[in-house]
């Protein structure tokens, strides 16, 4: 069940995405009096479709992408017959370099604005949820072995990153992205900075990688999966964990310590509950795991906006996730970041929207998504709308406009530079998820 709603929750994210950059390109060109031969949302065989005035509206058995054939144009079709023939007034190559410019960012632009749309709905509806450095220094954070190896030790607390002070965990991966990032950290009153290595967000998204820094928390059993050891031994929901053989184990990380010590082994669990206190003999398995949920005992905080406070921030949340790309591209030409541990394919896309619905998370994610597809459609690379920019760019300047033959060409290699990235996508998600 978690595998279809992941895929589900995909397939739609995709749609949207696609369905409305498409639209963009469309709408564009119809203004312009280009002809809109097809519009398909998935790539064929055609499931469903019909025909209204000239365009041929249809959805693909291949959810993973779409198109629109616009008359008269070089794209990823690949049908040069019609270039064969003198111009045709509705065609796309007829109309003035301006025009086919707008045609060819449309679809970037509508992508950018339906992003911003969802994020100041987000702000507005919902809010901003997020951890407070408050509530992490509450009693401190558990250092993970790469925070170890730069020196940040279990207890710290969070101070400053970059020289500012912070208010929400999350600004923490501004300390990974920025060149010369930095954290200041607090242990027994003393303040401390640590310099941030290069290359430290590249070991982070190593497929083994334990994660960086999580604050120490209290915690209890949420629920406890049927069959399971903990089921077995008597664990019931509910239930606060005091002690596993004999040590005391208040916060979670000291909870799985005591666990990953003891993997194959059984355990004496001292749990409290309301009938009372009481003792349980729980078998370990392999991968130091009883079975249950636990209830991570961290208070969120909730940040409300006004619909006019909500339009800056929603813009501002939207941009920066393009800020945020450009930084990543930036350590991967500096070799600080491995291309193959940031690119992945739909399976990573797949994860990130995660085995259950919750419609905050889908939309945020999505509206993410939407501004990554803006960006990555905007690279000068022929085939993607980028590279057909860059060339009417050179023709606005220039005032000579790229032969046909040349497009043509053009279009070839960038299908065949797409065709190998997409590869190499998939290939890192197979090694990341299988291997």
């Amino acid at each position: 069940m978690e595998i279809i709603v992941m895929i589900t929750q995909l397939i739609l994210g995709l749609s949207i995405l696609v369905g409305v950059h498409e639209l963009g390109h469309m709408l564009t060109a119809k203004y312009f009096g280009m002809r809109v031969e097809k519009f398909s949302i998935g790539f064929p065989p055609k499931i469903v479709g019909f025909k209204k005035g000239e365009t041929e509206y249809s959805i693909g058995a291949i959810p993973l992408g779409g198109f629109v054939k616009i008359s008269g144009m070089v794209d990823e079709s690949m049908d040069t017959e019609t270039l064969k023939a003198p111009p045709q007034p509705w065609e796309f190559r007829s109309k003035p370099a301006w025009q086919r410019l707008i045609v060819m960012l449309g679809g970037i632009l509508v992508n950018v604005l339906i992003a911003f749309i969802i994020n100041i709905a987000l702000c507005f509806i919902v809010g901003e949820e997020y951890i407070s450095i408050d509530e992490v220094n509450k009693h401190g954070i558990v250092a993970r072995p790469i925070a170890k190896e730069i020196g940040i030790e279990t207890g710290d607390h969070i101070v400053a990153v970059n020289g500012k002070k912070i208010h929400d965990i999350a600004e923490l991966s501004e300390a990974f992205l920025n060149q010369n990032g930095s954290i200041t950290i607090s242990r027994n009153g003393v303040e401390k900075n640590i310099i941030i290595p290069a290359n430290l967000l590249d070991k982070l998204v190593e497929k083994n990688a334990e994660g960086f820094i999580e604050p120490i928390m209290a915690y209890k059993v949420l629920e406890v999966a049927e069959g399971s050891n903990a089921e077995k031994g008597g664990l019931e929901d509910g239930d606060s964990i005091m002690q596993i053989n004999g040590i005391n184990v208040p916060f979670y990380h000291l909870f799985k310590d005591q666990l990953n010590a003891n993997k194959n082994k059984k355990v004496e669990v001292l749990v409290h509950r309301a009938a009372g206190d009481k003792k349980l003999t729980i078998q370990v398995d392999s991968a130091g795991v009883l079975g249950f949920r636990p209830d991570l005992l961290i208070e969120p905080s909730v940040r409300k906006f006004t619909f006019l406070e909500s339009i800056p921030r929603g813009i501002t949340n939207s941009i920066k996730v393009v800020t945020d790309q450009i930084k990543a591209f930036t350590k991967i030409f500096k070799g600080e970041l491995k291309a193959s541990n940031s690119v992945g394919s739909f399976f990573s896309i797949g994860k990130a929207y995660g085995p259950i619905w919750e419609w905050d998370h889908f939309w945020s994610l999505t509206a993410t998504l939407s501004m990554v597809l803006a960006f990555m459609n905007l690279l000068p690379i022929p085939a993607l709308d980028g590279g057909h920019v860059m060339f009417l760019f050179y023709e606005i300047v220039s005032g000579k406009k790229p032969s046909d033959s040349f497009l043509e060409n053009a279009q070839k290699i960038g299908m065949a530079i797409l065709l190998a990235l997409m590869l190499f996508a998939i290939s890192n998600d197979v090694i990341r998820n299988f291997f």
